[in-house]
This record gives structure tokens, C-alpha cells and sequence, in this order.
């Protein structure tokens, strides 16, 4: 990994990022959460950018394009693509469509759409047609591997 962009960089009890960060061994962007959801599902969307006012007249705005719409301040922002999204799911079935369980529907989906490839650990993997379609949250056309976390599976989507 060279970079990351994140809300909040490390946890209580992991020191390995700051041991990289002082050695300028990986770059930090900060955004606030917020604008890392919009910026991801922008780039899970197809838009070319976004105009958010938050971190406007801040130093998260440096550098940024900025412009007043109908009075207001806004920041150009954009999207925020990756190469791997790593999501958990509550189950899945083996075409990749998934159902999340509380907060993991937060990220999860807008994840799993902003990636080239997305892998989804399931606690449980279940049958074609066995998922309610109406609480699929992420269709399977968004995920290339499922991963059981029951049995030791892998099932490419």
C-alpha cells in the first residue's frame, strides 16, 4: 500500500502505520467521513466529481477548486476509486449478492461498487434463490469472490 485515505488513521492498539507514516513510507490524505462515502459512491456512481461545503475554509480545502453555488461555499472533491475492496456481509450466495447485518451496510456496498474487485467474507453462504431479493443490498455484479468464514470456502462470484 502507498497511500491511504481515511477518516482517522489508527487505532488504540496499532502503532505499524504511524511507524510508516514518520518514515514517509505511506502517504495520508484526511477527509472527513462524510466526503469519503460521497467520494466513494461518486466513484461506485460514474460522476467525475462532486461539490460538498464541507471542509470548506479549512485546510482539508487547500489547493482544492472551490465555487459558490446559489450563496454557498462548496469544495470540488473526487471520486475515490480502489483496486480491492475487502467487505463483510452477513450472507451471500455464490453469484455474489449480499445481505449485510446493522453497520456493515454503511460501506460495505458503496465499497463493493467503487472497486475493480471486490472479495465479500459471508458468515454463512447460501443458496441461489434462498436470499429475499428485496434485502439484497449488493447484487452480485459487483463482487468477484465470496469467502465462507463457516467452512474454510472460496467461491469465485
Amino acid at each position: 500500500m502507498r497511500k491511504i485515505v481515511c477518516s482517522f488513521p489508527r487505532q488504540a492498539d496499532s502503532h505499524h502505520f504511524d511507524a510508516l507514516y514518520q518514515a514517509s513510507e505511506i502517504e495520508l490524505e484526511l477527509v472527513p467521513q462524510g466526503n469519503l462515502a460521497a467520494c466513494i459512491q461518486a466513484a461506485g456512481a460514474g460522476l467525475g466529481a462532486i461539490f460538498t461545503p464541507t471542509g470548506y475554509g479549512t485546510l482539508l480545502c487547500e489547493g482544492k477548486e472551490t465555487r459558490e453555488i446559489d450563496g454557498r461555499m462548496y469544495v470540488l472533491e473526487y471520486p475515490i476509486h480502489t483496486d480491492f475492496a475487502l467487505i463483510k456481509a452477513l450472507q451471500g450466495d455464490r453469484w455474489g449478492n449480499l445481505v449485510y447485518r446493522k453497520t456493515a451496510r454503511n460501506f460495505g456496498p458503496i465499497m463493493a461498487m467503487a472497486a475493480k474487485t471486490t472479495i465479500a467474507q459471508v458468515a454463512d453462504v447460501v443458496a441461489l434463490g434462498a436470499l429475499d431479493p428485496e434485502a439484497v443490498v449488493t447484487p452480485g455484479i459487483f463482487v468477484q469472490c465470496v469467502v465462507s468464514i463457516a467452512p474454510a470456502v472460496a467461491i469465485a462470484a
